[in-house]
């Protein structure tokens, strides 16, 4: 069983720009990029972020980010609507083509109880780059989620080690919407995922409070499907046509794995 723990940090604000290219704009927006997690197969991912930057399309420089609340943080517990917020500035209005994540050294996963490396090719120095190409226009605030595909993201080697070949995707609030609802029995572990067919979004419900979120959900219509761990001996319950608007939050309500 893995402990969602709730975790309200800070996201990604940009400062301190000083080189102008050909795509950037007059004016200056507001940005934030938050980091979550898809559940995954294994006891904890720990990734060590010390740094995010951005870059322009059609330039090679790399904008450093301002007061980052740099950490050692574990995917596995971001799960179940919660986040880290890793910085929030104004940046100076433009495309956007990537987000990179610069990690540290202290990266690591636990399997089965026992602690392995983390290896992660480059990651040190270019960072975990994310395709963004987004226009963010000045006067506007764009909220950027990252979600991190833990079980598409870890590769295991033939000597027994782990390297982290990150699958993120990246979505903005102003384009997506979310689902959101609680769950009964209180204290199991409960998967909640959502799909249309091309995308799949899940999260683990709190265990405490049976509240989950789905969000960065594409606009669309999907099936939810609640599933608690198999041990507690419960019914999966499936909920049909549950639409998503960009924007809005679906509340689903209480769903009772009793009835």
């Amino acid at each position: 069983m893995k402990n969602v723990l709730r975790v309200s940090m800070a996201v990604l604000f940009l400062l301190g720009i000083v080189s102008c290219n050909n795509d950037k704009e007059d004016g200056t927006a507001q940005m934030s990029v938050t980091l979550t997690d898809a559940p995954g197969n294994y006891d904890a991912v720990y990734i060590d972020v010390q740094d995010v930057v951005i870059k322009y399309n059609g330039s090679n420089d790399e904008v450093p980010i301002g007061e980052i609340n740099a950490g050692v943080y574990n995917l596995l517990d971001l799960t179940g609507g919660v986040s880290v917020l890793l910085v929030e500035d104004e940046i100076p209005a433009g495309m956007i083509s990537q987000i990179r994540l610069i990690l540290g050294s202290n990266n690591s996963i636990v399997v089965d109880g026992e602690t392995f490396p983390l290896d992660t090719p480059s990651a040190q120095q270019s960072g975990l780059k994310i395709q963004v190409n987004e226009t963010v226009e000045a006067g506007i605030f764009y909220e950027f989620i990252l979600d991190f595909v833990v079980d598409e993201s870890i590769v295991e080697q033939g000597n027994g080690g782990f390297i982290l070949k990150p699958v993120i995707r990246a979505t903005t609030v102003a384009e997506t919407g979310a689902i959101s609802g609680m769950t009964l029995p209180l204290d199991v572990q409960t998967l909640v995922t959502a799909t249309d067919g091309v995308y799949e979004i899940s999260a683990y419900t709190d265990m405490v409070t049976g509240a989950f979120l789905l969000s960065g959900v594409p606009e669309g219509t999907y099936t939810v499907t609640v599933e608690a761990d198999p041990a507690a001996g419960l019914p999966i319950k499936i909920i049909e046509d549950v639409n998503v608007i960009i924007g809005q939050i679906n509340d689903l309500g209480t769903i009772d794995l009793n009835l």
